[in-house]
């Protein structure tokens, strides 16, 4: 395959993984709905950033350390269910957008926590992964720069989507089901990966 015939491929997977719910797509989601687009702007931003600091050491290697040591595997699932856990049942029990004010404990995930999530989040390691096994060749550089580049507009929709969806959920009973809806898919999404 061409070089340039891998990096259509490689946007392609990219776009695939990057704009399916996943953990950090319905923690967005859930983020655009009770904080907005520019609060919730931190977090996005986090994603990306941990997420090509990820690809980067991946790309450099760090994917054979898990190859070396299988009980890494093991340990990261179980980090990664128990932090979700957290997660979502901080998800689950929101405040109502019009109730965050300052000192209510509600506020959006910022650049480093989301950053750091990447660590132990089952999904980003499968694409990383992946992506470094598969399309390896085109280089470091170049496998991060294009995940990046379609990641961040792909996990950017979810933003929108939820502060779209703060409209319809001013009642607070939408909200909470929104809410507990938001937690459940959540741990679904990881479900399979840390079944595997």
């Amino acid at each position: 395959m061409n070089t340039s015939a891998s990096l259509l491929a490689l946007a392609g997977f990219a776009f695939v993984t990057s704009v399916t719910p996943g953990p950090n797509n319905l923690m967005l989601l859930a983020s655009g709905t009770h904080f907005g687009w520019r609060r919730s702007l931190p977090h996005l931003l986090g994603i990306s950033v941990g997420f090509g600091v990820m690809l980067i050491l991946v790309g450099l290697g760090l994917g054979e350390v898990f190859n070396r040591v299988p009980a890494l595997h093991g340990v990261l699932k179980w980090v990664s269910l128990a932090y979700l856990l957290y997660l979502a049942a901080r998800v689950a029990t929101a405040a109502p957008p019009t109730a965050d004010a300052p000192g209510n404990g509600s506020r959006p995930m910022g650049l480093a926590a989301a950053a750091l999530f990447q660590i132990i989040n089952p999904k980003a390691w499968a694409m990383a992964l992946t992506a470094a096994t598969a399309y390896g060749e085109l280089g470091v550089a170049a496998l991060t720069a294009v995940f990046v580049a379609v990641n961040l507009p792909c996990c950017g929709s979810w933003v929108l989507l939820g502060e779209q969806l703060r409209r319809w959920l001013h009642r607070p009973r939408l909200l909470k089901a929104f809410n507990w809806t938001a937690a459940g898919l959540m741990l679904a999404s990881v479900l399979p990966m840390l079944a595997s």
